[in-house]
Parts: structure tokens; C-alpha cells; sequence
């Protein structure tokens, strides 16, 4: 998998590592079980403190992405299922993903983007992941 890092952006640089193994793991480049990089070396390759990865390693696994063991070390966690009704967890998530949604919404219809085309954008991000 090739991790996209802009190192000049505003996105911190941890949270970009995070998203870009989120959408690994989304597009299949990424399976259940699969090893990551031990924190060193994926800091070593990408030139960076291994606190960065360390920081998105924790992100990660806070929210359920991956799992750690100190004799395997970061493993890409079961694609966990959506949840139930009622789901404290899955009810936040779809709070967060509407939130965000409607953030990109407004910034795309700021910039004259046509509800056509941001739909579009939508379905053509989300076909990328195999759905």
C-alpha cells in the first residue's frame, strides 16, 4: 500500500497516516489480520518521529481499525459490523459521519460545485471501496 503523506499540508501528519490506512483497509489493500509496519519502520520509510505513528497507531486503535500486541504488533482489526439499533457506538459514528458530510456539502456548494456532481464524487469514493 502507498501512504500518501503531504508533509508541507495543514493536516497534522499523524491523521494523515491515519485516513490513509482507513482507506486502505476500506479498498481491500489492507485485510483482517494483516501485520502493519512496526512503528519504527514505518517511521524509517516515511521520514518521520516514530511518535507520529505511534499517535496514529493509538488512533486507530481506539476506534477499532486495528489491534495491537506487543509480540505481533499492529494488526488490521475484523471489519466490525455496523451495529444494532439502538448502538450508543454506531449511533455516534453516524452523528459524526452527518456532521461531516454536511461540512463537505456546504464547502462544495460555497465553490459552485452542482449537487450532481458532489453526488458523483460521493458514489464514485464510495464505489472505490469495492461497495
Amino acid at each position: 500500500m502507498i501512504l500518501k503523506i503531504d508533509m508541507a499540508g495543514s493536516i497534522p501528519i499523524y491523521v494523515q497516516l491515519r485516513n490513509e490506512i482507513v482507506k486502505g483497509i476500506g479498498r481491500g489493500e489492507l485485510a483482517a489480520g494483516e501485520n502493519l509496519p512496526t512503528v519504527r519502520q514505518l517511521a524509517s520509510e516515511l521520514g518521520v518521529n516514530t511518535m507520529t505513528v505511534s499517535k496514529a497507531y493509538q488512533l486507530l486503535k481506539t476506534e477499532g481499525f486495528i489491534e495491537t500486541d506487543r509480540r505481533k504488533g499492529a494488526v488490521v482489526s475484523s471489519i466490525p459490523d455496523r451495529g444494532t439499533a439502538g448502538d450508543a457506538a454506531a449511533e455516534r459514528y453516524m452523528d459524526r459521519l452527518g456532521d461531516e458530510l454536511e461540512l463537505l456539502s456546504a464547502e462544495a456548494k460555497l465553490r459552485g460545485l452542482k449537487r450532481e456532481d458532489f453526488l458523483k464524487l460521493c458514489e464514485d469514493a464510495f464505489a472505490e471501496m469495492g461497495v
